[in-house]
């Protein structure tokens, strides 16, 4: 056999492996899709029930039960107590091949709900001193209902899987109470992307303002870094009617406010990223006619890169601390690192990207701007490539400004794109682990007409 025969074998050995590998692919696929169909009355359940008995972060007892009890139904090795209450179900394929991990956050909210709903949410709590309702006011309830769905569906085509799968429901994503550990980090801490390793990560999003049917993903920095600050100012207490014989810490803080929306304009270069910085509440005082002794702010930091981050934290020091003193007051300053940027591995996106098209159709896969919003999926993507993108939860025909927002009491997810979240997940895993083998298959066989 000459050079030139031992090519031409060479790439008709290719096509034929490639070839059977995407006609196995897609009688998978079809498999899957017509149970995810199915299942859609089930996963529209469980995601009532969930949003009906919502638990915070690192509370999340029921809720991690339910998810265990369904994993260990599947005959899944289960899990329990992984960063706290979390739950990690492994679903081991037939056939060798990558380990791929698929993430659901369980967590709600300390927000009373006010949507009109027959599941609606009744639990009251206790937090940071006030009494507050708890509702899944960000969808974490879909987001586990899904996850559910998908491990249901891929356990059905188990023999057919070339890989292992594992679950991961992951609590306090929205941070864990004061004085704990919690969210992905403590669950990496706790080993859950080891044994086994995992290859590459997948999560979405339900989003409120995305019509259903839509997906919406983005290459690199997708969603932003998330810090959080909180500044005392120390004044002098003194009689209302005699502010000159006091520091009134009050108006020191509202000069600090002003300042504090000086870096984003003045300071941050917009044309390279974004930048937010939010003082999300000021408490000072207790009587009409008493200038208080100290004002207590606290706020958030929302940035896309490490240079932006140490620039926003130096200057809310310098403003603060600046501003108290000119006034004759002092500023304590306390800025606390939470999640790095969620970044999608560009190579893993743009390999994966066309299984999304595949399933939500060319017109309904569109790329999104950066979100100012945060996700500690990120501290995954730190250790292994990830992949994370957004979930159309909006009436068809609904105006995005008629929709409420993500965290607010009138928060609403339309159950019409639950199906297609389980449907892009298992693709996701299935065609992640055909491209693996794939891979494998077509070195080997160059290897071999090589006479290697």
């Amino acid at each position: 056999m000459n050079k030139y025969q031992l090519f031409v074998s060479t790439l008709a050995l290719g096509f034929l492996a490639t070839h059977a590998v995407f006609s196995q692919s897609s009688a998978l696929n079809a498999r899957m899709d017509k149970t995810a169909e199915s299942l859609e009355k089930k996963v529209v359940a469980w995601r009532r029930d969930f949003h009906q008995h919502p638990e915070l972060g690192n509370r999340e007892f029921q809720t991690a039960a339910k998810i265990a009890a369904h994993l260990q139904s599947l005959g899944f090795d289960v899990k329990t107590g992984v960063g706290k209450t979390g739950v990690v179900g492994l679903l081991k394929g037939g056939k060798p091949g990558p380990v791929v991990a698929l993430r659901a956050d369980m967590d709600g909210l300390p927000v009373t709900e006010r949507v009109d709903l027959p599941f609606k949410s009744e639990a009251k709590t206790e937090y940071n001193g006030q009494q507050t309702g708890i509702m899944h006011a960000c969808g974490h309830d879909t987001h586990v209902a899904i996850l559910m769905g998908v491990a249901e569906v891929l356990a059905s085509v188990k023999n057919d899987l070339r890989g292992t799968v594992k679950f991961i429901f992951q609590p306090a994503e929205e941070g864990a109470p004061a004085g704990e550990e919690g969210g992905a980090a403590l669950m990496i801490k706790e080993g859950v992307l080891e044994n086994p390793k995992v290859d590459a990560i997948f999560g979405l999003h339900i989003n409120s303002q995305t019509e259903v049917g839509t997906i919406k993903y983005r290459p690199g920095a997708t969603m932003a870094a998330v810090d959080s600050y909180a500044i005392k100012i120390k004044g002098k207490q003194t009689h209302g009617a005699a502010p000159w014989s006091g520091v009134d810490p009050i108006v020191t803080s509202a000069q600090v406010v002003m300042g504090l929306q000086t870096i984003v304009s003045r300071n941050v270069t917009l044309t390279d990223n974004a930048a937010v910085v939010t003082v999300g509440a000021l408490h000072s005082g207790i009587r009409h006619n008493i200038i208080p002794e100290e004002a207590d702010m606290i706020g958030t930091i929302r940035t896309f890169s490490p240079e932006t981050q140490q620039l926003v934290h130096r200057r809310i020091n310098e403003i603060a601390m600046n501003i108290a003193e000119s006034a004759g007051a002092k500023a304590d300053v306390k800025i606390n690192i939470g999640c790095p940027v969620t970044y999608n591995d560009p190579k893993l996106t743009d390999q994966m990207a066309p299984t999304l098209e595949a399933v939500a159709g060319k017109n309904n896969l569109k790329l999104t701007p950066a979100q100012t919003g945060a996700e500690d999926f990120s501290f995954y993507q730190q250790k292994v490539p990830g992949f994370f993108f957004f979930l159309g939860g909006m009436t068809k025909g609904k105006k995005v400004e008629d929709a409420a927002p993500h965290h607010t009491p009138d928060f609403q997810i339309d159950e019409g794109g639950f199906v297609l979240g389980m449907k892009s997940l298992c693709h996701l895993t299935t065609d992640y682990m055909e491209f693996a083998s794939k891979g494998v298959a077509i070195k080997e066989l160059t290897a071999s007409a090589s006479g290697k």
